[in-house]
């Protein structure tokens, strides 16, 4: 007796792991996620050091051509030892100049730190901090946000 439910069960959560697994395939409704799913063209500096056949878009060989030397100049400026990568120490420093620079472009009061309010005015990336998918909740292609508190009586 317990057996058609149990199967029927299964089968129904096999075909949904089974439908999530596939990757969506691009079309009208679904465009191709270009710029690795940062969303949107290009910053016009990089499309004029990069867009050598000056179409206003980066092709796979532009992008690559583009990684490449983004990832040469990084280790340029980082890479201290010269061992072609970028360890711990070298990656925190990293990290401390893009900070410095976040502070400086958007530290309106000059006391040397975001306040809440300034973190606010930054302008925001498509899919959360860095870029990456998922996300703060509510943003395109992320997870929605929650729904608000109830209010205290």
């Amino acid at each position: 007796m317990k057996t058609t439910p149990l199967m029927t069960l299964g089968a129904l959560i096999g075909t949904c792991l089974i439908a999530s697994a596939q990757a969506p395939t691009p079309g009208p409704d679904r465009p191709a996620r270009g710029n690795r799913g940062f969303g949107g063209p290009p910053p016009p500096e990089m499309l004029a050091k990069y867009d050598a056949d000056k179409d206003g878009k980066l092709s796979p060989e532009e992008t690559a051509a583009m990684r490449k030397a983004m990832q040469e100049e990084r280790l340029a400026k980082y890479d201290k030892n010269k061992d072609g990568k970028i360890d711990e120490e070298e990656r925190k420093a990293e990290m401390a100049d893009r900070e410095a620079a976040m502070i400086k472009k958007y530290d309106k009061d000059g006391d040397g730190k975001l306040s809440e309010e300034e973190k606010k005015a930054m302008p925001k990336r498509p899919g959360g901090p860095g870029g990456r998918r998922g996300g703060a909740p509510g943003a395109p292609g992320a997870p929605p946000a929650p729904p608000p508190a109830p209010e205290a009586k």
